[in-house]
C-alpha cells in the first residue's frame, strides 16, 4: 500500500479509502490510485486487513449436493450477490449432510472468522440444532422449514404440490400417483404434503407415495412399481430427475404420454424442455433464492433485527408430458 500511496502521490490512508471505495473521494484522485494499484499489480492482503479491521468480509456457504441443478444454481446467486456486496464466500462442499458432517462445516467456517453463513443443505431438520454453538454468527438457510434458530429462505413447496396435483385433477385424473423424496429431507415432506391436500380438497385417494432418492434411476425403479399397480393414470414427482426416469419406464412399459399417462415435475431444470414429451412443471428461480439468502444475511450483519421473509411460490409451467384423462 504504501507502494501505491507513493507512485499516485496520495497518502496511505487516501488508498485505503480507495480501495474501500468511499464516496467522497475525487475522481482524479480516485484514478491516480486506481492506475497506480494496476500498474503495480497491488492485491490488498485479507488476513492483514481482517487484522486491521476485525472483519474478514467473508461469507461461508456449506453446500450439499452442489452438482445438482437446484443447489448450484442457487449457490452462483449467493457468490454472485455476495460479490456485489463486497464480500467473499468460503464454500464447504459436503458428500452427505448429517449432523457430524454439518457441526464440522460450520466449526470450519467459524475457525475462518466468516461473518456469516448460508446453508444450502435444507435436509437434515437435526441439523438446525447444530447453529446453537454458533450463537454469534447469523445463519440463513435455504430450507422450507423454520425453526425460530436462524432466517430460512425457502419456496412454498407445499403450495407448489397443490398447484401441480391440481393441474392433473383439472384434466380429469382421479388416481395420481405421487413419487416422493427421500424420508429426512423436509422438502420431501412439504411436498408430500402438498399433493395430499389438494387430492383431499378434491375428496379423491391418496395412495402410499413412492419413495425415491432424487434420482433418474430411483424414478424408473418406483415407475416401474408404480406401473405394476395398474390403477394410476397420473404422476406429480418430487423433482425433475425422478420424472425423467418415469419417463423412461413408461415408455418401456409401451404407455404413450400424455395419451395414456401424465407426468409432472418439480425445478424445471434445464433439460425439461428437451424430454420425450417436454416435461410439465413447477418452475423454481433458484439464483433470485440465492440472492434472498445474501439479503437476509446482510440484514443481520448490519444490526438490524431479523425481518420476516415470505415463501416464494414455484410457478407451473405447462408442456407435453400432461394432458386430458381420456
Amino acid at each position: 500500500m504504501a507502494d501505491v500511496a507513493r507512485l499516485a502521490q496520495v497518502s496511505q490512508q487516501t488508498v485505503s479509502r480507495v480501495l474501500n471505495d468511499y464516496a467522497f473521494i475525487k475522481a482524479d484522485t480516485r484514478e491516480r490510485v486506481l492506475q497506480a494499484i494496476a500498474s503495480l499489480d497491488y492485491r490488498p492482503n485479507m488476513a492483514a486487513r481482517t487484522l486491521a479491521t476485525a472483519r474478514s468480509r467473508t461469507i461461508g456457504v456449506v453446500a450439499s449436493d452442489y452438482l445438482s441443478f437446484g443447489p448450484a444454481s442457487a449457490l452462483w446467486g449467493v457468490e454472485g450477490a455476495a460479490r456485489e456486496a463486497g464480500y467473499g464466500v468460503s464454500i464447504v462442499n459436503l458428500r452427505e449432510s448429517t449432523y457430524a458432517t454439518i457441526s464440522e462445516a460450520l466449526a470450519r467456517l467459524v475457525s475462518q472468522s466468516v461473518e456469516g453463513i448460508v446453508m444450502i443443505a435444507p435436509q437434515d431438520v437435526s441439523a438446525s440444532a447444530a447453529f446453537v454453538s454458533f450463537d454469534n454468527v447469523p445463519v440463513v438457510t435455504l430450507s422450507s422449514v423454520d425453526t425460530g434458530e436462524h432466517t430460512s429462505i425457502m419456496y412454498d413447496s407445499v403450495e407448489g404440490s397443490r398447484i401441480a396435483t391440481q393441474h392433473l385433477i383439472d384434466l380429469g385424473h382421479k388416481w395420481i400417483a405421487h413419487l416422493a423424496g427421500p424420508a429426512g429431507f423436509t422438502v420431501s415432506e412439504s411436498r408430500i404434503h402438498g399433493w395430499r391436500k389438494a387430492l383431499g380438497d378434491a375428496h379423491l385417494v391418496a395412495a402410499d407415495p413412492f419413495v425415491c432418492d432424487w434420482t433418474a434411476e430411483s424414478g424408473y425403479e418406483q415407475g416401474r412399481a408404480m406401473i405394476e399397480a395398474r390403477r394410476f393414470t397420473a404422476a406429480y414427482c418430487a423433482n425433475d430427475r425422478i420424472a425423467q426416469g418415469l419417463l423412461l419406464a413408461l415408455h418401456e412399459a409401451g404407455l404413450v404420454v400424455p395419451r395414456d399417462f401424465s407426468v409432472v415435475g418439480f425445478d424445471d431444470v434445464p433439460e425439461a424442455p428437451y424430454c420425450i414429451p417436454p416435461l410439465t412443471t413447477m418452475r423454481q428461480d433458484f439464483s433470485t433464492l440465492g440472492r434472498r439468502c445474501i439479503d437476509a444475511l446482510l440484514v443481520r450483519l448490519n444490526g438490524e433485527p431479523p425481518r420476516e421473509v415470505d415463501p416464494l411460490l414455484p410457478v407451473l409451467i405447462q408442456r407435453g408430458s400432461t394432458g386430458p384423462l381420456r
